[in-house]
């Protein structure tokens, strides 16, 4: 027997669109002929299946990586007051280190590259991540900070939340183009629900596998995600560390050409680190068994903080970031912050670029105001997302978060820093898996589809064969 009524999700979906059509008011259906709107239902149906498939998966990653995120800070809080009351567990980093590189080099080779992977599998697809990454870079990142290390808390949450967002793949059934496009949420939800930023979060997941290039049809899902995992954070009764709103300032030709300046120097800075812990991994490689690169970078910088005589350049540096917005930061708070994050991140600690990103970029921003004449909050504000704009190539989201953490009223001064910073760091940057998906300059137009890590040996290639073509003429 034929059923009366077609079966099926798009029948249905098609039926649940003309109720709820018919349901509007007549000013809002007038703009529609009658012979347009059955057609008009039919077109609507695939976009409002995809949105309650899509809403029901980031419901699942925002849940599950909100609370994996609001744990982590739990703890994080927790080991950071402890290290502070206890200044001698320094003396036990290179300790601390041979435990995280031993349990990467016997129970995690397959993840030990972390944000990397996650990149390298949003571009080819291989396998799920494995589950274990997440408990693995917890740990790491727990023990990194405990024992002293200089790092910060973002690239703990983005690897859990693309592991735990991976992990539904096979639950939900999805397919190689779909489960790229969860990966992406599972990043917008780490990235979000860490920080608090749910539009900054949103962008980032959509903007850090490709340079100069926005994947928008994972826009919805990365929104939803990252959205909902901010809310399951909070609900938790988890905050955020809270930064001073800006005051207005007008905006003049002085001001602007001063913050293009500061771009520049903020995207030099970001190059600057981006390079200096690619090249100190590099050197760290010559140790043959990988456990004990962090026990000699450990004694490294157990030794450079007894040197230097404080704590202040090690942890995530909270408290130094808020001073730098009150009163002008020295001038050599920025690059010694710098110097040991890439120390601690190159040799094999665990934890996030971008915190301490963000106290070089603010203490870098708040030094400038000795010799600019410009609000010293100002300058602190627009080095904090600078520098991180050019070192993670993601100069959109980086002014999204400057927005909702300092407020909108001095939003083109943040914007010029961010995109500023992000032409200036040119083609490097804190991960080494991001594709150039269109370049930043014509000339360099020829790496495009290049990986940042292979773009030194493919500029050799091409001056080897540049070198050869003048031989031979």
């Amino acid at each position: 027997m034929i059923p009366t009524h077609p079966t099926g999700l798009l029948p249905v979906a098609r039926r649940f669109f003309l109720a709820f059509y018919s349901l509007l008011p007549v000013a809002f259906r007038s703009p529609f002929p009658r012979f347009l709107r059955p057609s008009l239902a039919i077109e609507q149906t695939p976009h409002l299946l995809f949105l309650l498939r899509w809403l029901l998966i980031c419901t699942a990653v925002g849940v599950l990586v909100g609370s994996a995120s609001a744990g982590f800070l739990v703890a994080l809080d927790w080991v950071t007051v402890w290290r502070e009351a206890h200044p001698w567990v320094l003396w036990l980093l290179p300790a601390g280190g041979l435990l995280i590189g031993a349990s990467y080099h016997y129970l995690g080779q397959g993840v030990v590259r972390g944000n990397n992977l996650l990149l390298d599998e949003i571009h080819r697809p291989q396998a799920t991540i494995p589950l274990r990454m997440a408990p693995l870079v917890l740990f790491g990142t727990l023990a990194t900070h405990l024992f002293g290390g200089s790092a910060g808390r973002e690239g703990t949450a983005v690897q859990m939340g693309g592991t735990l967002a991976d992990q539904l793949t096979r639950l939900f059934g999805l397919r190689p183009r779909d489960r790229k496009i969860l990966l992406i949420a599972g990043i917008s939800a780490g990235f979000a629900s860490v920080f608090g930023t749910p539009l900054a979060g949103a962008v980032f997941g959509l903007e850090v596998f490709l340079i100069g290039t926005i994947r928008y049809d994972a826009i919805v899902p990365s929104f939803l995600a990252a959205v909902c995992a901010d809310l399951v954070t909070k609900a938790w009764g988890v905050g955020h560390s809270h930064y001073p709103q800006l005051e207005a300032l007008p905006i003049t030709p002085l001001g602007l050409v001063l913050t293009l300046g500061c771009g520049i120097a903020f995207g030099l800075t970001a190059r600057g680190f981006a390079t200096l812990t690619h090249q100190i991994t590099h050197w760290f490689k010559r140790i043959s068994y990988p456990p004990l690169r962090p026990v000699v970078g450990g004694v490294l910088v157990a030794l450079a903080v007894f040197a230097l005589g404080t704590t202040k350049y090690i942890g995530l540096g909270v408290p130094t970031i808020l001073a730098s917005f009150q009163t002008a930061a020295l001038p050599q708070d920025f690059l010694l912050k710098l110097v040991l994050t890439a120390l601690t991140l190159g040799c094999g600690f665990k934890g996030g670029e971008v915190t301490p990103l963000f106290f070089i970029g603010a203490t870098l921003g708040s030094a400038l105001a000795l010799v600019l004449p410009l609000p010293v909050a100002l300058l602190a504000a627009m080095g904090f997302v600078g520098v991180f704009a050019g070192a993670a190539n993601t100069p959109l989201a980086c002014t999204l978060m400057g927005l909702e953490l300092f407020g909108a009223h001095t939003g083109v001064y943040l914007a010029l820093a961010c995109v500023t910073a992000y032409l200036f760091s040119g083609h490097t940057g804190i991960y080494s898996a991001q594709v150039i998906g269109h370049a930043k300059h014509l000339r360099f137009g020829r790496e495009q589809g290049q990986q940042l890590g292979n773009i030194p040996t493919h500029r050799e290639n091409g001056r080897a064969t540049a070198a050869n073509h003048k031989a031979q003429s």
